[in-house]
């Protein structure tokens, strides 16, 4: 039996994402629930895949299927493919599994020949309206299906429209089209060899190929890997008949949203253009109007099309994006979807949804992606700084937040410089699909043109990126890469300033403040705590940072560096003392001048975290890392430290390595110089008990790193309880603490129920796990870590996601080990995989008790672990991405 590749949308439904795309599906459910869709059929994403895998070819197989839908069209239109009385024209679309907004390709008109055209005009009794809709068609298919750069076109178009002293497209009279039909066919004549195809048979196939083919486009590749989208999924493809938005002053065409995207508020928001087609809106080729501004123009089909999105949104239960078309005074709905919505909108849109009872606290807790997080946790424009700025110009608040950098002007040139560690602001008159990358690394977007449901605004939103669109004010000249704005002229790498909340663009660096979690995203995070399970902690080493980690929800400190105290000014020339000292002697006189700034260390620790655990891991990298190296600075240590030049100098080389990451480190230091190991002990128990004479609860946690045998613990733990026990004779104050360490050398792993013998917990040092597991150096790896996952040789960097196979299976060994030692070890990951929400997901399956991330990604590691805990409740439902 032959596989069936076609499907009418009187067949779909939309829980057949998977066959049919997101669109397919949802036109199809549109349809099934009786609302005005225009009719087609849509091609599968197992047709998309089986193309890639015959070698780039469409089967006779599934040519007869879509012929045979193509007829079954035909009759239900009363129309023909090429008829020169009334011919049918489709659309032609992609439709991921996944929304992909702008990344793949769109066909519109298609079945337009010369024959044909002449049939529309007399159809429609509109020759303005035919041979518009041709130049528009004879353009995007020479894009699309023929790679003949749309710039030629818009020359042409641009040219007539400036010897005319025209502003818009409407104003092209009909003679100025059927010129510039003629100059588009030449155009294709010249680049192809051949002219413009007049078989709608062979515009269809080429063109569903096009849209097979996009799908592997580099901007559609960027996009998925950004967005972690399978890449083997494919494309659907949507063949649709067509409506006509550009048929006069009672058609139009616009995008909206059920709710703001970018607030969250319960209000329609969308815009529309009277007299145009989609793309004039989604492209930002023309400003379109508010929605509002269709209340007034032509209320009765204002209110038909606020009622149905209503009932478009209560149906799929959450925010829809919808696209639709007015012919003649009647409305036709396009496609929807859930709509892509800033951090601040998603937590709005789910706690009123579930508070509306629409859906449930836990599916609510599943529709926000934990990394959208981030936008929420990041600074905003500082108030006081605000009112010096100088305000350059206004646009549409297209995507909230505030970014500032570096004015640049392409893709490449944003992507070159925030790989050189530069902030850039991408200024451009408007985005297209083929910028992904650049506003990927941009840390704001700014367009002169398009409007709230521009390409640059969609993509900015998804993104979290801060966007002003439509900025009219400036005047943006990307050959020259100049702004104007007045009389000042900006070029690139002038500093910016946007504010994607008013619209604001600033000149100069505005500063920036620190985010506030309350109302929605309050209410939301404390129904992320009633679900999950697993403990977040934060990685902090200082009383600020700690604060900070208890501002956003962290229940503990689950790794303080210690060494990151030794830095201070004022500390690093007892340290280097301490390091250059060759006995025990002077060693334990520089550590007497450590331990008061340690001991003040910790205090003020344990005072910002009353109540709540604090691990605290002992010195760990190597020492020369706090020596100088640099001449002028060792002769001015000598002189301070009263040691002749030359013995400075040879203490400086008795100390160097050739590999000092798997060198004189970790616990090592702690066997060889036991009385560093001391010092800090003590500083942690004088801490604590000042602290707790001042009111505080302490839990203090001490982490030896690098283990790697058993032994190593055995030996250290005892100076441990005993330098402990005897500091806390002497203040007279029991100290709640607890001994452990972090596993972070393969073998720690393997022999873990060795170790957990001597441990009373455990902490995942994934760093060092994943450098060590690999054997890739983590300061060199980046010379070929892009190359290995653009190649499929890894499919993540596993520095940034934790790779599960590998260095997940010695965790996941170092857990059951441990366990089989003592059932209730306590284990969790301090590692910079602890605040990544798929690692996260791997640590709540293999039964880590918490994960520790830097402060601003607790709320995302909580989210994480919340979700993790649905997903194996089962409780999950449908997640669109």
């Amino acid at each position: 039996m032959s596989k069936k590749y076609v499907y009418s949308f009187n067949e779909g439904s939309k829980d057949m994402r998977d066959l049919l795309g997101g669109k397919g599906a949802n036109l199809a459910e549109m349809t099934r629930i009786g609302l005005p869709v225009p009719q087609g059929f849509t091609i599968t994403t197992d047709a998309c895949r089986d193309y890639y895998q015959q070698d780039e070819q469409i089967s006779q197989e599934m040519i007869s299927q879509i012929d045979t839908q193509i007829a079954q069209l035909e009759k239900e239109q009363g129309k023909k493919l090429g008829d020169n009385q009334n011919p049918l024209l489709v659309s032609i679309r992609s439709g991921a599994v996944f929304s992909m907004p702008g990344m793949m390709d769109t066909i519109l008109n298609l079945g337009l020949t010369d024959d044909s055209l002449k049939g529309l005009a007399l159809a429609t009794g509109n020759a303005w309206f035919a041979y518009d809709s041709y130049r528009r068609f004879i353009q995007m298919f020479s894009d699309v299906a023929m790679d003949i750069p749309k710039d030629k076109f818009e020359a042409v178009l641009d040219r007539h429209k400036e010897e005319n002293g025209y502003h818009a497209d409407t104003e092209l009279t009909l003679e100025n089209l059927q010129a510039i039909v003629q100059e588009f066919k030449a155009i294709y004549r010249e680049a192809i060899g051949q002219d413009f195809p007049q078989s709608p048979r062979e515009q269809l196939y080429l063109a569903i190929e096009a849209v097979f083919k996009s799908w592997n486009n580099p901007r559609a590749i960027v996009y998925r890997n950004l967005n972690e989208i399978d890449h083997h999924l494919g494309t659907a493809v949507n063949v649709q008949s067509m409506v006509f938005g550009n048929m006069g002053d009672t058609s139009g065409t616009g995008v909206a949203f059920t709710r703001n995207p970018a607030t969250g508020e319960h209000r329609l928001f969308g815009e529309y253009l009277i007299n145009a087609q989609g793309e004039d809106v989604v492209a930002g080729i023309r400003t379109p109007q508010s929605i509002e501004v269709l209340k007034e123009d032509m209320p009765a089909i204002y209110r038909q099309f606020a009622d149905l999105t209503q009932r478009l949104e209560n149906h799929y239960r959450d925010m829809q994006d919808i696209e639709f078309t007015i012919e003649r005074g009647k409305l036709y709905l396009l496609q929807t979807r859930s709509g892509k919505r800033t951090a601040k909108a998603a937590i709005q849109i789910v706690t009123d949804l579930a508070a509306q009872g629409l859906i449930t606290k836990e599916e609510a807790i599943m529709r926000v992606e934990p990394k959208q997080l981030e936008q929420l946790l990041h600074p905003t424009f500082d108030e006081n700084s605000l009112k010096q700025a100088k305000l350059l110009a206004k646009g549409l608040p297209a995507s909230p937040g505030a970014a500032r950098g570096k004015v640049c002007f392409s893709a490449e040139a944003a992507t070159r410089l925030t790989k050189e560690g530069e902030d850039v602001i991408l200024v451009r008159q408007e985005t297209s699909a083929e910028d992904i990358e650049g506003m990927a690394s941009a840390k704001g977007i700014l367009t002169a043109r398009g409007g709230m449901t521009s390409h640059a605004a969609v993509v900015a939103r998804g993104m979290g990126k801060c966007c002003v669109a439509g900025c009219s004010d400036l005047r943006v000249n990307e050959i020259s890469k100049t702004i104007t704005a007045g009389d000042l002229l900006l070029k690139e790498g002038d500093p910016l300033s946007l504010d994607g909340s008013s619209g604001n663009v600033y000149l100069g660096l505005v500063d920036m403040e620190s985010a506030d979690i309350s109302g929605s995203f309050e209410t939301f995070m404390k129904w992320v705590d009633d679900v999950r399970d697993m403990g977040v902690l934060a990685n902090a080493d200082n009383p600020k940072d700690a604060q900070k980690a208890v501002d956003f929800g962290a229940e503990g400190i689950g790794l303080c560096r210690t060494e990151h105290m030794f830095f201070d000014e004022e500390r690093i020339p007892a340290v280097r003392q301490m390091i250059l000292a060759d006995n025990v002697e002077d060693r334990q006189r520089a550590l007497e001048k450590i331990l008061p700034f340690q001991r003040d260390d910790f205090y003020q620790l344990f005072k910002v975290m009353d109540k709540k655990s604090v691990t605290i891991r002992l010195l760990d990298p190597p020492l020369h890392e706090f020596l100088p190296h640099d001449e002028d600075t060792l002769i001015r240590l000598a002189g301070k430290l009263e040691l002749s030049l030359s013995d400075m100098r040879k203490r400086v080389s008795e100390l160097a390595e050739f590999n000092p990451m798997l060198g004189h480190r970790g616990c090592r230091l702690a066997v060889t110089y036991p009385e560093i190991l001391i010092m800090q002990v003590k500083a942690i128990a004088q801490g604590a008990s000042l602290a707790v004479k001042e009111g505080a609860q302490v839990k203090a946690e001490i982490m030896i790193p690098l283990v790697g045998t058993a032994q190593e613990l055995a030996y250290l733990r005892p100076i441990v309880d005993s330098a402990m026990q005897e500091e806390c004779e002497k203040t007279k104050c029991s100290v709640d603490y607890r001994v452990g360490t972090m596993i972070e050398i393969p073998r720690a792993c393997i022999t873990a129920d060795e170790i957990a013998a001597y441990a009373d917990f455990f902490s995942f040092g994934t760093n060092d796990l994943t450098q060590l597991g690999f054997g890739y150096s983590r300061d060199d790896a980046g010379k070929f870590l892009a190359e290995y996952v653009d190649k499929g040789i890894l499919e993540k960097d596993p520095f940034q996601v934790l790779e599960q196979k590998g260095i997940g299976r010695l965790m996941e060994i170092g857990v059951n080990l441990g366990r089989q030692t003592k059932p209730n070890l306590k284990i969790g990951i301090c590692g910079e995989h602890g605040g990544e929400p798929s690692s996260i997901a791997f640590c709540y399956a293999i039964g880590l008790n918490y994960v520790s991330c830097s402060p601003f990604r607790v709320p995302i590691a909580k989210l994480a672990a919340a979700q993790a805990k649905i997903k194996e409740e089962g409780k999950a439902g449908f997640v669109d991405k």
